[in-house]
């Protein structure tokens, strides 16, 4: 299986409580309804690839989350802003649209290695834009808890039953986006794999909606 940004970071737990973060600031820029980019994504591409990515180094491991944090505060404003009344369903789906088309797009990079990083940032985002996209028609799940949605999708995985482990963590993404907390002991206890990715993307829209802050493309 591919190391993705998770076991880089935190190994195989998925756990990052304790990991630096980068330095942010208000993002004042961004016009209304741009919340993300073709042209910032590949700003965070073109770093990378002009850097190298070094699986032991911790800076890498860094840019690659701060890749993965930005993404998912563009997908936290946007949830914001549909919870304040700013944005409709259609168009807060739409606009939700728009961010995955970009981040999941194809990568265009000749090291390979590096393409397989980034890979693991756009797996970890998938849960995200699904849960972000699942709050807004559908709104939250209300038949377990966050820590009961996640067991189940590891349960799942264990039983290579991939598509309901997905959507199990999109059902325990929305009580997050709800409010719920994603309890660090049910992270720490995963094992590496997909359902830990997603998780993985879940922590990072956790954090996003708690502190929605935009990562600076040149911080170090």
């Amino acid at each position: 299986m591919r190391q993705g940004i998770t076991s880089l970071i935190t190994g195989a737990s998925g756990c990052r409580s304790y990991y630096p973060q980068a330095h942010v600031r208000r993002d004042i820029s961004t016009p209304p309804g741009e919340y993300y980019t073709d042209e910032r994504w590949q700003n965070w591409l073109d770093r990378i690839e002009n850097e190298g990515i070094d699986p032991e180094d911790e800076d890498s491991a860094r840019l690659l989350l701060n890749l993965q944090d930005d993404a998912a505060i563009a997908v936290a404003k946007i949830l914001t802003d549909y919870d304040d009344g700013d944005l409709d369903e259609e168009t807060a789906l739409s606009e939700l649209a728009g961010v995955r088309e970009i981040v999941l797009d194809e990568i265009e990079i000749d090291d390979e290695e590096t393409v397989m990083l980034i890979d693991g940032v756009q797996t970890s985002l998938v849960c995200v834009f699904y849960a972000a996209e699942e709050y807004t028609a559908e709104g939250v799940a209300s038949e377990a808890t966050v820590t009961d949605y996640v067991g189940a999708a590891a349960e799942s995985e264990a039983e290579e039953d991939l598509d309901a482990a997905l959507g199990y963590c999109v059902q325990a993404g929305t009580r997050i986006i709800d409010g719920d907390e994603l309890p660090m002991e049910v992270v720490e206890d995963l094992e590496y794999g997909l359902v830990s990715e997603w998780v993985n993307g879940l922590d990072s829209l956790q954090t996003a909606l708690s502190d929605p802050e935009v990562v600076e493309e040149d911080d170090e």
